[in-house]
C-alpha cells in the first residue's frame, strides 16, 4: 500500500463533514455524526434512501406503501439494524421468505413452501433428477455447515466445490444457483465464482442450512421510508438532486463540486458505490484506492413495480415471496429474473398481485406497471472478497472514508456497520454498543 499513517486525519469534533451517497450507509453515517460534527448529506437522486425505495400504490380503491428495494429483515443477522429501528420508534410485522424456481425448458416449477407446494407439479414426484435435488439439498445443508468451521482449508469458489463434491445438475440448476441469484441479484453464472467458504459462511448466518428454528423474518410498518422520515427529521443540511460531480482532497480539507458551486470540508465519507466513489476521486485517487474499490464490480439491474401476473409461476401453488424464473434461451449468462410477491412479503390490502420483478426474461404489460427502477448490486468474488480485508488500511486516508454494503455481503445490516465504523473512527458514539466488523470480511 502506497499509505503512511501519517497521511490519517483524526478530526475533532465540530469539523464540517461531507458524506456522499444517501442509502442506508450515508444516511446512517450522517446521522450518527451529527451530534459530533457539521454534517452535509449529498444525494443525486431525488429522494433520500437508495435502495429502501417506498412507492404510495393506488389499486382497488385503496392506497398502500410497497417497498421496491430493501424489504426485509431479522432479528438473529440483522441486530444492529433491529437496535436502530428500536430507537427510531420504527415498528415491524412479520414477513414471509418462500422461495420458488420456474423454469421453461425444462418445464419444471417447484416450492419450499410445502410438500405440497414442493409438489406443485405433479409430475415432480416422477422425476428422479427432481429426487437427487432434494438429497443434495439435505447434503450441502450438512457439508456446508462443516466447511464453515474449517478455516485452514482453501475451498476455492462455489463453482469448484460443487464440481469437487459431485453435485447434480439438477441441485444446481433448480435450486442453489436460482436461490444463490435471487439473493444476490447477479447471474447464476457469477454466482459460481463466488467463494464458497463466504456463500456457506452468509447461509449459515441467514439460517438457509437448516429446516427448523429458522428466523422470522420481519418487515417495516408503513414501508422503509419509516425509518427513513426519521432520520432525515434529525438532520440539519440534507441535499438532494444535487449529485457531486468531483472532488478534490488538500492538505487542509476537501472540496466538493457540484452544479451549483463548490464548498470546503473538513473532510468527506463516500457513502456509495465503490466504483462510483473511484470517479469521484478520479486521477488523483492512489494506488491502494484505485486497487481495493475497483477490485468490486456491479451487475446492473432493472426492477419493474407492476400487477402483471404473468410473471409469476404459472402453478398459482407455487407461488411464493421469491419466484425465481428462467426462459428457454437462458443460460446462465443473463441477468437473474426474479419476481418478488409483496402481498406475501408486506400487509397490503389489496387483492390482485403486487409484484417487483427483476429483469424479468418477459416484460410485464404495459397496462400493468406501475414504476420502472433501476439498481445496482454488487459482485462478490474472489478479488472482492479479498479487497475487503484491504479495505480498513484506506479509512482516514487524506481526510477519506469509505462506507458501503459492499463493504459485507451487500445488505443493509452491513451497510449500517460500514456507517458505524466509518461514525466511530470519527469520533461519534455508537447509542446501542460497540461496532460490529462486516460479517463477509470476517468470513
Amino acid at each position: 500500500m502506497d499509505m503512511t499513517e501519517s497521511q490519517r486525519f483524526a478530526p475533532p469534533p465540530g469539523q464540517r463533514i461531507a458524506v456522499i451517497g444517501g442509502g442506508i450507509s450515508g444516511l446512517a453515517t450522517a446521522w450518527l455524526l451529527r451530534n459530533t460534527h457539521r454534517v452535509t448529506l449529498f444525494e443525486a437522486a431525488d429522494y433520500v434512501g437508495g435502495h429502501t425505495n417506498t412507492v404510495e400504490v393506488a389499486l382497488d380503491g385503496q392506497r398502500a406503501p410497497v417497498d421496491t428495494g430493501f424489504l426485509v429483515f431479522n432479528r438473529q443477522t440483522y441486530p444492529n439494524l433491529c437496535a436502530l429501528f428500536e430507537r427510531l420508534g420504527v415498528a415491524s410485522v412479520a414477513s414471509e421468505m418462500s422461495f420458488s424456481v420456474s423454469l421453461q425448458r425444462p418445464d419444471l416449477e417447484w416450492s419450499g413452501t410445502s410438500l405440497a407446494a414442493l409438489f406443485g407439479q405433479p409430475r415432480n414426484a416422477l422425476r428422479p433428477a427432481f429426487w437427487r435435488m432434494v438429497v443434495d439439498i439435505m447434503r450441502f445443508n450438512r457439508e456446508a455447515t462443516a466447511l464453515v468451521a474449517d478455516h485452514q482449508s482453501d475451498h476455492g469458489s462455489l463453482g469448484d466445490y460443487l464440481d469437487a463434491h459431485g453435485y447434480s445438475d439438477s441441485f444446481r440448476h433448480w435450486y442453489l444457483l436460482p436461490m444463490a441469484a435471487a439473493i444476490w441479484s447477479c447471474p447464476t453464472r457469477t454466482m459460481l465464482g463466488y467463494p464458497v467458504r463466504t456463500f456457506a459462511q452468509f447461509c449459515l448466518n441467514h439460517g438457509l442450512l437448516q429446516i427448523n428454528d429458522r428466523p422470522q423474518w420481519l418487515t417495516v410498518r408503513g414501508g422503509g421510508k419509516q425509518y427513513v422520515a426519521r432520520m432525515l427529521a434529525d438532520l440539519d443540511d440534507v441535499r438532494i438532486a444535487t449529485p457531486v460531480r468531483r472532488l478534490i482532497r488538500a492538505a487542509g480539507g476537501v472540496r466538493i463540486h457540484t452544479d451549483i458551486g463548490s464548498e470546503d470540508f473538513d473532510g468527506v465519507v463516500l457513502a456509495c458505490h465503490s466504483d462510483q466513489a473511484l470517479d469521484l476521486l478520479g486521477a488523483r485517487a492512489s494506488r491502494a484506492e484505485t486497487a481495493i474499490l475497483g477490485a468490486m464490480r456491479y451487475q446492473p439491474n432493472v426492477a419493474w413495480l407492476h400487477t402483471d401476473a404473468r410473471l409469476l409461476p404459472r402453478r398459482k401453488a407455487v407461488w411464493s415471496a421469491w419466484n425465481y424464473a428462467a426462459g428457454v434461451a437462458e443460460a446462465g449468462h443473463t441477468p437473474v429474473a426474479v419476481s418478488y410477491l409483496i402481498n406475501k412479503l408486506q400487509p397490503l390490502p389489496f387483492r390482485q398481485p403486487v409484484v417487483v420483478s427483476l429483469n424479468p426474461f418477459d416484460a410485464p404489460r404495459d397496462a400493468h406497471v406501475i414504476r420502472r427502477i433501476e439498481y445496482a448490486h454488487p459482485v462478490f468474488d474472489q478479488l472482492a472478497v479479498e479487497a475487503q480485508g484491504w479495505l480498513p488500511a484506506l479509512q482516514g486516508q487524506q481526510r477519506t472514508w469509505f462506507a458501503g454494503a459492499w463493504q459485507g455481503y451487500g445488505f443493509h445490516e452491513d451497510g449500517l456497520r460500514s456507517a458505524m465504523d466509518v461514525a466511530t473512527r470519527l469520533g461519534a458514539t455508537i447509542p446501542w454498543g460497540s461496532v460490529a466488523q462486516p460479517a463477509l470480511a470476517a468470513a
